[in-house]
């Protein structure tokens, strides 16, 4: 925003304006791009720790199910999963981030940062087994379709976090 500065001086009881200018004393600020390279690179990264957390809570719920073959529904399994995912995915950032400030800051960082980015992961995930399955099941040919859906999916918005907001989670 821009200031005006004034220079007054109090001449024979009249103010008079000397010297006055508009001077932009805001930061200059980039436009947002989706050029760069570098921050393609870097949210990739930091959508592959968010995947790997995920990951491991939502493919461990299903197969949990699968093998134990307990009668519940597959939207209640996907659901749990879901939830399951978005856990431990805050559990590993919180302690990959404890590594670089102390365990509450990070803990609130992992659940600020990330946790849109970590929800439209699950459901990307759990969305291409369901249309492709049915049912939540884990399958050979599955699980690289569900990972690249999960991965694809907030990495955009990763990227925009990154470069627009210096925002990353990890």
């Amino acid at each position: 925003m821009g200031m005006l500065c004034l220079s007054l001086e109090k001449e024979n009881g009249l103010i008079n304006m000397n010297n006055a200018s508009i001077t932009d004393n805001s930061k200059t600020k980039s436009l947002f791009h989706w050029k760069c390279k570098h921050t393609w690179r870097r949210s990739a990264k930091n959508t592959a720790w968010c995947l790997l957390g995920c990951s491991i809570g939502d493919l461990g719920t299903i197969l949990f199910f699968q093998i134990t073959q307990m009668s519940w529904s597959s939207l209640s399994i996907m659901i749990l999963a879901m939830i399951n995912g978005v856990i431990t995915s805050i559990i590993l950032e919180t302690s990959v981030l404890s590594r670089q400030m102390k365990i509450s800051k990070a803990f609130r960082t992992a659940i600020g940062m990330s946790l849109i980015s970590m929800i439209s992961m699950e459901v990307a995930m759990n969305t291409v087994d369901w249309i492709l399955l049915g049912e939540a099941k884990l399958v050979w040919w599955i699980l690289p379709l569900m990972l690249i859906a999960g991965f694809l999916t907030p990495w955009p918005y990763n990227y925009y976090r990154l470069k627009k907001y210096n925002i990353a989670c990890h």
